[in-house]
């Protein structure tokens, strides 16, 4: 909001500088964006007379003029101007005048073979707004001659740019600007308070109907004739063009000044417009919201088609305006108007909210209504306004109309108990130079006294009292709670004057046991030359126990996923779609899904792999090598081998997007950890994919307990032994339904503390081995920590094994 410091000295003393108040509102959290001192616009110009005015001899769109400036002696300035005539007063630029807005200093010259000695001034060329083509002319009669005329163009002033805070919306006006300024301060406050206003008649053609009294809990409608629209006297225009707000007649002026003085946005319409568009001469307004296809024509000239989220002002409810953001074309104030209805009303936050951002349209009168109006200023702000119509544009108060719902007016304000002990607990010690100190009650009591609170001691304990604090009106929405009293108390008593506390020395910060094993795994499963992606977790909908979200942004992203797959899946489509290869990666991330007895959720791990592992294409002529079954699972058994986790892998076909022969379930200690397979040929035609696509997800959560127990936690030391092993193989028919995992499973047991290791080095199918089974064959290898093992002692462990496998899965041995 832009200041004029001109109007802020009349509500408030102001004893600082410009410079020493920016800093002083910005160290109180109202951020001073820039300070635009006027004063230097028009340093060295002065009014003027123009005495005569003669064609240029040289040039026809030039004329010469004397002009006298109480000098004694009169000044030929060549002027450029078609409306310069003699008998006028000028704003002249004199020699060595500096002009920043134009950046010209004006210095003795010839135009033309005309010497010229100085310049007679438009606005713009002082950097004021104006429509007039062509220099500036005072209204006023007899002028001082040779007077500085920044009084006369309200260039005597500075405006501060400042930020007030979302939850300051009392700031948003002059008059809670000036109250901020005296708190700080320390100035007395000079607010006008506007006397009663008579209403001639007690009755007439006006009624309201207020459809929502939640979205409209207080409207005041006036009607006022015999208005006389007319320009705005010039200290109005000045306020206004100083805030950043063009003039445009005295009644649109006055409503725009009420709300830059009070912060309550008004509108006045012209009353038989309203009259015209009800058709009749009896008028009803109203508040109501919008049908769906309802259009209005706004003051900007745009059409507005209608939603039924937008609050609307209506006429005998035909839609005149867009409640608290912006009036109707066809209702509004013009040059032949005669007489008003002056809307002064209160509106729901939310509501207006919602009304703006449906229309694509915010005003100053929705801002301040989206951040709060203060209700008990509504019948003040009201009074203002009529009071200067009456004023300036000669009306004639004939009838009102209220409609008020609002809650009882003590109401309007809270009690907040406040306890001087929390506030320095809360603050800390405060610097008073050489020593440090607490703050006192009287500190305390006059900061929020300053603030228009009132304070009722209610603690026995005189060294640590405790108040009542009631807070003003136009503070109720943002003073709620004691901390926002404490909050107040730090602010207005300067955060520069409470002392710097650094933190106590801290421990050495730590991982918890599941991040660092989170850690260990990313970097495995980095080792296996798997990168780490990352996805949202919104995605489309229309899975099996999907969460759906009621308020989403866009339909592609409204529910959350149940899996990571389908997201590694269309990311390994679109790097294939764009020319990056095949991908081999992996994410850590939340899946959430939905059961009988709520909403579920938790951490997975998932991958896909289906690229090239090898180094360079040139050693295969350019061909690609894709990845088998075996090379991809061994990608897990890598990393769960150096997890030191032994993992089961059992066949699985529940996931349809999987190969159901080419599937497995993972196991750890009973507990399901996840699923690995290889994608169903259906899906891989689908998308477009490569034969060798692999993807797993596992549950992260039952990774981690497996992970955390202290079997696997503490490596226990097993020393290495010193002798040679003795291998043996074995080979053996079996029925192909027989897993390798599970044999191994039997080898072992068999062997028992001789066997070091088991491994499969051969598998046959085909001629000579009968139908249903395969050719096996295994290396192991026996060891002894303490001796070199002879064949008396491997021989008998070997055949105990040879037994078992025959015993257990009933094999035909072949050696």
């Amino acid at each position: 909001m832009r200041i004029s410091l001109n109007w802020l000295r009349e509500l408030v003393e102001i004893k600082l500088s410009p410079e020493e108040l920016a800093e002083t509102l910005t160290m109180a959290g109202f951020e001073v964006e820039d300070i635009e001192d006027r004063r230097t616009w028009a340093n060295g110009v002065v009014v003027g007379k123009v005495l005569e005015r003669q064609p240029h001899p040289n040039a026809d769109k030039l004329s010469v003029c004397q002009v006298d400036i109480g000098a004694g002696e009169t000044l030929n300035i060549v002027c450029g101007a078609a409306n310069v005539k003699a008998n006028i007063y000028v704003p002249v630029a004199t020699t060595g005048t500096y002009l920043p807005n134009i950046d010209l200093k004006i210095k003795p010259a010839k135009l033309r073979g005309v010497p010229s000695q100085g310049m007679i001034c438009s606005l713009k060329e002082l950097g004021l707004p104006t429509d007039v083509d062509g220099i500036h002319i005072f209204t006023q009669e007899n002028l001082p001659l040779g007077s500085d005329v920044r009084p006369l163009l309200g260039l005597d002033d500075v405006i501060l740019d400042l930020t007030a805070t979302a939850n300051r919306a009392d700031a948003l006006s002059m008059v809670g600007v000036a109250r901020e300024v005296a708190a700080l301060t320390g100035g007395k406050l000079s607010i006008p308070e506007p006397g009663e206003v008579s209403i001639s008649k007690s009755s007439g053609n006006l009624a309201l109907k207020i459809a929502d009294t939640q979205a409209c809990p207080a409207y005041i409608g006036t009607v006022i004739e015999q208005v006389k629209i007319a320009p705005s006297p010039e200290w109005l225009q000045q306020r206004l063009r100083a805030a950043g707000v063009r003039p445009i007649s005295n009644v649109v002026d006055i409503t725009n000044y009420v709300l830059l003085e009070w912060g309550q946005p008004l509108h006045a319409f012209d009353c038989d417009r309203l009259k015209s568009v009800a058709s009749s001469e009896n008028l009803t307004i109203g508040v109501r919201f919008a049908n769906a296809g309802e259009s209005l024509k706004t003051l900007d000239g745009q059409t507005r088609t209608l939603s039924t989220q937008n609050l609307l002002i209506t006429a005998n409810d035909k839609p005149v305006a867009l409640a608290g953001v912006m009036g109707g074309e066809e209702t509004e104030v013009h040059e032949g108007t005669q007489s008003l209805v002056l809307e002064a009303a209160l509106f729901d936050s939310v509501a207006i909210r919602r009304s703006s951002r449906s229309a694509g349209l915010r005003s100053e009168a929705s801002g301040r209504y989206e951040r709060g109006v203060n209700s008990a200023e509504l019948e003040i702000a009201n009074r203002r306004a009529l009071s200067l119509i009456s004023e300036l544009a000669s009306g004639i108060l004939v009838q009102q109309e209220i409609a008020d719902t609002r809650p009882d007016p003590s109401t309007w304000s809270r009690s907040i108990a406040l306890r001087l002990d929390r506030v320095n607990q809360i603050l800390g010690p405060i610097d008073l130079g050489e020593d440090t100190g607490e703050l006192q009650g009287q500190d305390v009591e006059r900061i929020l006294t300053a603030l228009g609170c009132k304070l009722t001691s209610s603690g026995e304990d005189s060294n640590q009292p405790t108040w009542s604090v009631s807070v003003p009106p136009y503070r109720y929405r943002d003073l709620e709670r004691e901390i926002d009293l404490i909050e107040e108390i730090a602010r207005l008593y300067g955060y520069n004057r409470f002392c710097d506390t650094l933190p106590e020395r801290a421990e050495g910060g730590y991982l918890s046991l599941d991040e660092e094993l989170i850690r260990k795994l990313r970097a495995f499963l980095r080792a296996e030359g798997l990168t780490e992606l990352i996805h949202y977790s919104l995605v489309k909908p229309g899975e099996d126990r999907q969460i759906v979200l009621s308020n989403p942004l866009f339909a592609e992203y409204s529910a959350l996923r149940n899996d990571l797959l389908s997201g590694l899946i269309d990311a390994f489509q679109y790097n294939l779609e764009q020319g990056n290869g095949a991908l081999n990666g992996f994410e850590i991330g939340k899946i959430f899904w939905r059961e009988e007895d709520g909403l579920q959720e938790t951490e997975a791990l998932a991958g896909i792999i289906g690229g090239d592992r090898t180094i360079g294409k040139w050693s295969k002529s350019g061909r690609e090598e894709p990845i088998t079954w075996f090379e991809a699972k061994g990608i897990l058994e890598s990393v769960f081998r150096q997890l030191t986790l032994q993992v089961e892998f059992q066949p699985d076909c529940r996931d349809h997007r999987l190969h159901p022969g080419r599937t497995a379930s993972l196991w750890i200690r009973g507990n399901r950890l996840g699923i690995f397979g290889q994608l169903h040929p259906q899906l891989r035609r689908e998308k477009g994919l490569p034969d060798s696509v692999y993807v797993f997800q596992l549950d992260l959560d039952v990774l981690l307990e497996s992970l955390g127990q202290d079997e696997v936690l503490v490596p226990i030391f097993q020393p290495y032994s010193t002798y040679p092993a003795s291998d043996r193989d074995i080979a053996f028919f079996a029925p192909v339904k027989i897993s390798v995992s599970e044999i191994e499973k039997v080898i072992t047991k068999a062997g028992k503390d001789l066997l070091e290791s088991v491994e499969l080095f051969d598998e046959y199918r085909g001629e000579n081995v009968p139908e249903g089974q395969r050719s096996l064959a295994f290396r192991l290898i026996y060891r002894a920590s303490d001796r070199t093992l002879t064949e008396a002692e491997v021989e008998p462990v070997h055949n105990k094994v040879r037994e078992a496998l025959v015993e257990k899965f009933g094999v035909n041995l072949r050696s």
